[in-house]
């Protein structure tokens, strides 16, 4: 595929990428999710000022990207939007510059707190469309996989002993 605005070839990125938010926040691992529509990034101390301000840090206190630096902007709006688990919540919005394998990108971003999250950034369809590639065999970010411990012996030993050990434990 080729990129239309600059008549080049579309770079390729992996399904994770480490981004950065300007100096002071350089190589975050960010999802590449393309069934997601917009960006969204984990903030904390999120408020609006007298002024009509929102301020605003990247990351929290437990992160290691956490600077404590306060961004502010004026150009912030707010929105409905549908988190993953279904339900609806009320989010700021503001635009942030991102850089993605090396291409600097001035996108829309959610604030949230991703604090849950294996990712502190999500990076949606709209801010990659018609810049880059996913190859998601590709896991640039360096992080695995989270993998669970397997119960398949156990259970098939004695399943009914299995229930009543891990009854409460089990998502039913």
């Amino acid at each position: 595929m080729i990129d239309i605005a600059r008549n080049r070839p579309l770079q390729t990125i992996g399904a994770t990428e480490l981004v950065s938010f300007g100096r002071d926040h350089i190589g975050v691992p960010a999802k590449i999710d393309t069934g997601a529509d917009r960006s969204a990034v984990w903030a904390s101390n999120i408020q609006i000022s007298r002024d009509g301000v929102l301020e605003f840090s990247l990351f929290g206190p437990e992160s290691p990207h956490y600077t404590g630096k306060i961004f502010k902007r004026k150009d912030f709006s707010a929105a409905t939007v549908r988190s993953s688990n279904g339900t609806k919540e009320i989010r700021y919005r503001t635009h942030l510059s991102v850089t993605i394998a090396g291409r600097k990108i001035r996108t829309l971003f959610y604030l949230s707190n991703r604090s849950s999250q294996k990712f502190p950034i999500l990076i949606g369809r709209k801010t990659i469309r018609s810049k880059f590639l996913v190859d998601v065999t590709r896991n640039s970010a360096g992080l695995g996989k989270r993998v669970g411990k397997d119960y398949s012996d156990v259970v098939s030993q004695d399943p009914h002993a299995f229930h009543k050990k891990y009854k409460k434990k089990l998502a039913l």
